[in-house]
């Protein structure tokens, strides 16, 4: 599987996450409480993203649920997106398609290249 790459940019250099963030105080501070005290800068700016790119998304399908089931599906996807950029993790060909759809566009500048075991066995048979 290709690696992503990620860090939008405007077109003056800036990081567009960080400049809407900075137009949205409420937004930016709420968000900054769901950062994993373990989560490097690099991987909580994907995850970051992530959820911001998805949160109006996954508000429309929870809608009608119970309250905030939107809000924790959105979080539990964004850790497993993140733990297969940057960790090599794998999920159900179900989960995977579903967050590397949300993913799509965000780039990753730098992650891990990481070699499954189906590759390896592939590999050993040529």
């Amino acid at each position: 599987m290709p690696r992503q790459e990620r860090g939008v940019m405007a077109a003056d250099g800036a990081d567009v996450v960080s400049e809407f963030l900075q137009q949205n105080r409420r937004l930016a501070d709420w968000v900054e409480t769901l950062r994993g005290s373990c989560e490097s800068e690099k991987h909580w700016k994907a995850r970051r993203e992530f959820i911001l790119r998805n949160m109006e998304e996954e508000q429309k399908a929870a809608s009608g649920a119970l309250p905030g089931l939107g809000t924790d599906r959105l979080l539990a996807l964004s850790m497993v997106w993140a733990n297969h950029v940057f960790l090599g993790c794998r999920y159900s060909e179900a989960v995977m398609d579903k967050v590397l759809q949300m993913g799509e566009g965000i780039k990753v500048t730098d992650a891990p290249v990481h070699t499954t075991r189906d590759m390896l066995v592939a590999n050993k048979k040529r």
